[in-house]
C-alpha cells in the first residue's frame, strides 16, 4: 500500500508543480495567449465531450490504434528474419539506415499524392514512423537470445514454428515491448501532425482550427487532452507490459534478490 501511494506521488508530483507554476504565471500575466489553467481544465468537458468526441477524438484514436497495429505487425514480421539471418541483415542494413533517416512527416505529402486525402494516408504516416523502433528492437532482441537456449533448441530439433513460438518470440519480447513503448509517443506526434493538413476532423485538425481563429483557451484544452490521452495510453500499456512479461520481471526480481 505504501509503495503504491509513493509511486502515485512520484507520478503526479511534477505535473502538479508545473500546473501550479502555470497558474502563478497566468495570474500575473496580461497575455491573451497564456490563459488561466483552471479555466482551461474546466473547458475540456464542454469542448471535447460533445459532438467533437465522435467527430474528432474517436477518429484520431482509431487512426492511432490502426497505425500502431500495422507498425507492430510489420516491425515484428520483418525484424525476426533480419535478426535471425546475418547475411539478410547485412544486405538490408544500408537501405534500412537510409529509410530510417527520412522523417515520416516528410513522407506525408508523398503519401497524400499516392493514397489520397483519406484516413489511410494518416494511418500510413503513423505506421511508417512507429515501425522503426519496433523493427530495430525486434532485431536486437532476436540477436540477444541466449546461445545456450538456441543450441538446446537445435539439439532437440525443434521445428521452425515451435522454435519461433517457444524460443524466439519469448526471448525477444522484452525488446519488442520496449520498441512498442517508444512508438506510443511517436504515434501520438504523427497522429497530430498528419491531421494538421489535408484533414477535415481529428484532434490535430481541431487544435489548428482553434489556433487560426484565436480561440486560445480551446486550443490549450486540446493540448491538455492530448497530454492526458498520452498518459492514459502509457498507463494502459504499462499494465499490459507487466502482464505479458510477468516471467521477465519475476526473473529480474529473483536475480536482484539473489
Amino acid at each position: 500500500m505504501k509503495r503504491t501511494i509513493r509511486a502515485t506521488g512520484y507520478t503526479f508530483a511534477l505535473p502538479c508543480v508545473l500546473f501550479g507554476l502555470w497558474w502563478a504565471l497566468a495570474q500575473h500575466s496580461q497575455s491573451y495567449f497564456l490563459p488561466d489553467p483552471v479555466k482551461v481544465v474546466k473547458m475540456v468537458p464542454s469542448v471535447w465531450g460533445g459532438p467533437r468526441l465522435t467527430e474528432d477524438v474517436l477518429p484520431s484514436l482509431r487512426r492511432l490504434v490502426a497505425g500502431l497495429g500495422m507498425a507492430i505487425i510489420v516491425g515484428v514480421a520483418a525484424g525476426i528474419p533480419l535478426g535471425t539471418y546475418r547475411k539478410a541483415r547485412e544486405v538490408f542494413e544500408p537501405l534500412l539506415e537510409f529509410l530510417r533517416a527520412v522523417p515520416s512527416t516528410v513522407l506525408a505529402p508523398i503519401l497524400l499524392l499516392i493514397v489520397g486525402i483519406n484516413d489511410w494516408m494518416k494511418i500510413d504516416v503513423i505506421a511508417l514512423g512507429c515501425a522503426w523502433p519496433i523493427l530495430l528492437n525486434t532485431i536486437e532482441g532476436v540477436r540477444s537470445i541466449d546461445e545456450v537456449m538456441a543450441d538446446t533448441a537445435e539439439i532437440l530439433r525443434l521445428r521452425r514454428w515451435r522454435r519461433l513460438w517457444y524460443l524466439v518470440l519469448p526471448g525477444a519480447m522484452p525488446r519488442i515491448m520496449a520498441g512498442i513503448r517508444q512508438s506510443l509517443s511517436i504515434g501520438l506526434i504523427l497522429m497530430l501532425v498528419s491531421e494538421m493538413f489535408a484533414a477535415s476532423n481529428g484532434l490535430g485538425f481541431a487544435v489548428v482550427q482553434f489556433q487560426r481563429i484565436f480561440a486560445i483557451p480551446q486550443m490549450w484544452s486540446g493540448i491538455l487532452l492530448l497530454g492526458a490521452l498520452g498518459f492514459v495510453i502509457a498507463w494502459i500499456f504499462g499494465r499490459l507490459e507487466k502482464r505479458v512479461l510477468r516471467w521477465y520481471f519475476g526473473l529480474k526480481e529473483t536475480t536482484s534478490a539473489g
